[in-house]
Formats: C-alpha cells, sequence, structure tokens
C-alpha cells in the first residue's frame, strides 16, 4: 500500500503535520536513517521541500540528526515522540492558562455604556433584558412610574408574556401614591416615600444597569459593568429593605 495513501498519513494531518511533514516522516519511517537525498527522492519532493519539512519534524522532536563525514543523517525517533511533543505542549497550556483568564477576566470587567434613542432602540435594551436575564432569575427596578405602558403600549404586554414563559421575576420599587392599576404576576412590588414624579426607570440585571429617560423622545443608556451593577443592586436591596410592601 502506498504510505502516501495510507490511513497514518491522514491521521499526521490531524495532529496538524503538513502534507510534506507527514510524507517525509512516513518515508524516513520506512527507511531509517537516511541521508535528505535519499529521503527527497522516496518522498517525490525537492530538496528545498524536504529540508523544511525535516527542520519542522526535528523542532516537533520526531526526528533527530547524527554527523558523520560531514554529512548530516536524519534517524526517525521512537513514535512516542509524537504523544511527548504533545505533552510537552499541554504542560506549557497549563502555566499560561491562569495568566491567560487574568486577562479575559480584566477584559470582561471593561464597562461599556451604550446609548439607544427612540421606541426601536428601547425594544433592544428590553430584549436584551430578556436575553440576560437567567431562567427563573430576577432584575430589579427603581422608579417605574408606568411610562412603559403608557408610551409603549403595544410592545409592553409582549414584553410580559415573553418575560412571564420564561420565568423572570421582579422587583419594583414604586413611589408612595402611587396607584398601580394592574399588578404583574411574577412582580413584588414595595414603595419608597417621593414627592417627585420620576421621567427615568433604572433597570438592573446581569451586569448591566439600563436607565429608561421617557422624555418626548425615549432614550435608553445601557451600561454594562460588573461593580457599577453591584452597586445599584446593593443601594436597591437597602431601600426594598426599608421600603412599605
Amino acid at each position: 500500500m502506498d504510505i502516501f495513501q495510507d490511513t497514518l498519513f491522514r491521521d499526521l494531518e490531524k495532529l496538524n503535520y503538513s502534507v510534506n511533514e507527514s510524507k517525509v516522516y512516513l518515508t524516513l519511517i520506512k527507511l531509517g536513517e537516511s541521508l535528505a537525498g535519499k529521503i527527497a527522492k522516496e518522498a517525490q519532493l525537492d530538496r528545498s521541500s524536504t529540508y523544511n519539512a525535516l527542520k519542522m519534524l526535528i523542532q516537533r522532536g520526531v526526528v533527530s540528526t547524527v554527523h558523520e563525514n560531514k554529512r548530516t543523517i536524519y534517524v526517525p525517533e521512537k513514535p512516542q515522540k509524537i504523544v511527548d511533543y504533545y505533552k510537552e505542549k499541554e504542560e506549557i497550556a497549563k502555566k499560561i492558562i491562569p495568566r491567560l483568564e487574568e486577562q479575559f477576566l480584566f477584559k470582561k470587567q471593561k464597562s461599556s455604556v451604550k446609548l439607544f434613542q427612540g421606541y426601536k432602540g428601547l425594544k433592544t435594551v428590553f430584549q436584551d433584558i430578556l436575553d440576560s436575564t437567567d431562567k427563573g432569575g430576577i432584575y430589579y427596578v427603581m422608579g417605574s412610574e408606568g411610562h412603559f405602558s403608557n408610551k409603549m403600549p403595544y410592545y409592553a404586554p409582549i414584553f410580559r408574556k415573553r418575560k412571564e414563559l420564561k420565568g423572570i421575576k421582579t422587583k419594583v420599587l414604586i413611589r408612595e401614591g402611587r396607584v398601580k392599576k394592574k399588578k404583574g404576576k411574577n412582580s413584588e412590588y414595595v414603595k419608597v416615600p417621593s414627592d417627585v414624579e420620576s421621567p427615568a426607570t433604572i433597570n438592573i440585571y446581569d451586569d448591566k444597569i439600563a436607565i429608561f429617560v421617557w422624555d418626548e423622545t425615549p432614550q435608553a443608556i445601557l451600561i454594562e459593568n460588573e461593580n457599577v451593577k453591584k452597586t445599584f443592586e446593593n443601594y436597591f436591596k437597602f431601600i426594598w429593605k426599608n421600603g412599605k410592601s
């Protein structure tokens, strides 16, 4: 059987051996220690390609060299060296992964601030609340004045239905004295003293803060920052604990 059509050839390619590296290595296994010229002829490669492949195989540790009478003889190492090479790479990976994780987490914790305008932009943020909140999870709302239902009467019921289907719960701080016409199925409410009707609603979820400003042209400011979110969440829980049911 032609060694270049053998499954060994294809398996070496799966280990990221190039075509030429596979040809040269299998040829050398077949021939035993040999000169580059003989390897090139048997592998049906030119000298340059053969030397380049041998160089890479030496780096992999599966080929070594012996110098005799000013000639370089190439020697195949035991096939176990293939495994040893990848074990060494695995050890290197294990050492650098903790440092890479630090960089990854640092990058992830960098904050971003985005501005969305118009009702279409607000829908994008409300959808993000649904997507980012775990099934059965809770998110928090501060300053609810009913603007969502009044200004987005068609979308608000759709949002609430999707929230209900996902089992998401909401804890809402509302102004004392505000009349709540209808309470959401999965929502809890606590009243806080305030004489001012807020034009903004703050939503706390995932690692984000969404501030909806219900002006004539509504806007949403989305802040993604884990520490900022935790700060707002702590404020919310303190007020919730001291509010009136």
